[in-house]
């Protein structure tokens, strides 16, 4: 499973779209603790045909004090955010932000769990795409809504108290270290 598309690649995929009919779904996820200005970075400048992800609103259920500030949101939920991004059965889609995909991940690992295969993070993001000097665009992107049929807990999830305790072979948890291998 590859997680990172290169921005090469991406633009040949994008210039190739119309000739080979493959559709690629460009989300943008402008977020980052500290700047509620996501949705106006987005419409200064974002990568062409991208579609704006609201991360507080569309990748996260309401604030709860025993579920987290950005608690998941429900497959329902999820769905009905997907189909507006777009998002159809067979589709390529890849993410961006621009702080280091902090944010664009979180919606690459909810894709994936929710039964897309074809997800991809942009390595290196907007910045990336910048600096290879390839064209941007700004203002909102209208979309012909998806029917993308989510079907949830594709990947296998632990909670807590599960990573905890777990005692599984090839990896142990550490206080401090994160996972080291056995």
């Amino acid at each position: 499973m590859k997680t990172l598309m290169d921005v090469v690649t991406l633009k040949d995929r994008l210039d190739a779209a119309g000739a080979a009919g493959a559709r690629t779904v460009l989300l943008d996820v402008r977020w980052a603790l500290g700047d509620p200005h996501g949705r106006e970075h987005y419409l200064a400048e974002h990568l062409p045909g991208a579609v704006f992800v609201d991360l507080a609103t569309e990748l996260a259920g309401p604030a709860d004090p025993s579920r987290g500030r950005h608690p998941l949101p429900t497959l329902d939920q999820f769905q009905t955010s997907a189909r507006a991004w777009g998002i159809r059965a067979g589709d390529v889609v890849v993410a961006y932000d621009d702080s280091g995909n902090l944010a664009a991940a979180r919606l690459w690992w909810m894709l994936r769990n929710a039964g897309i295969a074809d997800v991809y993070l942009l390595d290196g993001g907007l910045a990336a795409w910048r600096d290879a000097g390839f064209d941007v665009e700004s203002g909102e992107r209208q979309v012909e809504p998806g029917d993308i049929v989510l079907t949830g807990d594709a990947l296998h999830v632990i909670d807590a108290g599960q990573a905890a305790s777990w005692g599984g072979t090839g990896c142990c948890w550490t206080r401090g270290r994160g996972a080291v291998p056995r």
